[in-house]
């Protein structure tokens, strides 16, 4: 059944009260399973926004449609955070995270502080580090990349580039295929030498490639890229027979490590960003969407190589229960934001921490498949 227009414009109403601006309350819609109290004072729509799903939250600053329509289901965005126009379902953005015109997020993406994309980017299951800039018309999905400083040192996507996230070998293929730039452990504490993966290229999946490393413009990556290596390549040729292989050991071990490095940052949010930072409100909620949607994408990426697995009759991974305790930093400052935090962290503490975040990554890896060579 159609709401009552009454109804409709009463909640807007509502929103308006609180001191949400809502540019043009005629071409604006936040449906009934909304709470409304989830968008906060401060938060700007434009014409074309449509919001739905009780998990929707905006903080104060947050910024929707300005370039276009904009529909959000379930998504959540922090302070200043924005989204030009597109789609967002389950999608969350921290604090001046930006995604621009055309963008289509879905399920399982995390931009965290200032991660941010031009227009046409479409995202799932993705996580972006802050500063980690993406350009125009680019297919990201399944991917984590770190790497960077600021804003003016980050890493970058050019524009045209698609992850390839299917293998078609099997009688269905499959998706465990997801590529990491740079690290967790090192990555978290915002001091790593950026990446730059050249536009009009490809990344076939599951793919690593180092911190400070270059991929050029132009070609189709199909191997992993150590740190600090420039690498372009010409296309290969091949014509032969199809034969479909089951899952080498190595793609496997690229899926178990991928999702160790997901452990190894809930780790990071558990033990250091949902101790220090905001105790309430919509900043909180921004984190604790943020925690959900990497617990997505573990569940997620375990689903995957276990159907891959399966397909060829291979028994599923016995995936282990995470040993994530023995964080050595100091959480007891509380006042300072996020990006401030690890700015002043000493070098000591960082390497302390990248430890500790190594330990948890190949302790899963080693318990669910053994050290390498095993």
């Amino acid at each position: 059944m159609s709401e009552s227009p009454g109804a409709i414009e009463a909640r807007l109403r509502t929103l308006i009260d609180r001191g949400v601006t809502i540019v043009d309350v005629r071409q604006t819609y936040v449906g009934p399973d909304v709470a409304l109290e989830r968008i906060a004072p401060g938060a700007r729509l434009h014409p074309g926004t449509r919001l739905h799903g009780s998990r929707t939250s905006l903080a104060p600053g947050a910024e929707i449609g300005r370039e276009g329509p904009t529909t959000l289901i379930d998504t959540v965005l922090g302070s200043r955070a924005k989204i030009a126009s597109g789609f967002a379902e389950r999608a969350v953005l921290l604090e001046d995270a930006s995604a621009g015109a055309n963008a289509h997020l879905r399920d399982g993406t995390l931009l965290e502080e200032q991660a941010n994309t031009a227009h046409a980017v479409g995202l799932k299951h993705t996580i972006l580090f802050p500063f980690v800039t993406l350009g125009s018309v680019i297919n990201f999905c399944d991917c984590l990349m770190a790497g960077g400083t600021s804003r003016k040192d980050h890493s970058e996507v050019g524009s045209g580039l698609i992850h390839f996230n299917y293998t078609p070998w099997g009688k269905h293929g499959d998706k465990a295929t997801p590529s990491r730039f740079g690290d967790v452990p090192h990555g978290v504490f915002l001091r790593q030498p950026r990446i730059f993966l050249g536009g009009s290229s490809g990344v076939v999946g599951p793919r690593h490639v180092g911190f400070g490393s270059v991929v050029a413009a132009g070609q189709v990556l199909r191997r992993d890229v150590g740190e600090g290596r420039v690498v372009a390549s010409a296309g290969a040729e091949l014509d032969r027979d199809r034969t479909d292989p089951a899952p080498s050991v190595g793609k496997v071990r690229r899926n178990v490590t991928y999702v160790a490095h997901l452990v190894a940052l809930g780790a990071f949010y558990d033990a250091v960003r949902l101790v220090r930072e905001a105790v309430d409100g919509s900043e909180r909620a921004a984190l604790l969407a943020a925690r959900e949607n990497i617990d997505t994408a573990i569940t997620e990426r375990k689903k995957r190589l276990d159907a891959a697995l399966t397909e060829f009759e291979r028994p599923p991974i016995t995936w282990p229960s995470p040993s994530t305790d023995g964080c050595p930093l100091d959480v007891s400052d509380t006042a300072s934001s996020h990006i401030d935090w690890v700015r002043q962290l000493g070098e000591s503490e960082c390497e302390a921490g990248a430890a500790w975040l190594s330990e948890v990554v190949s302790r899963f890896v080693d318990t669910a498949l053994g050290p390498p060579g095993a």
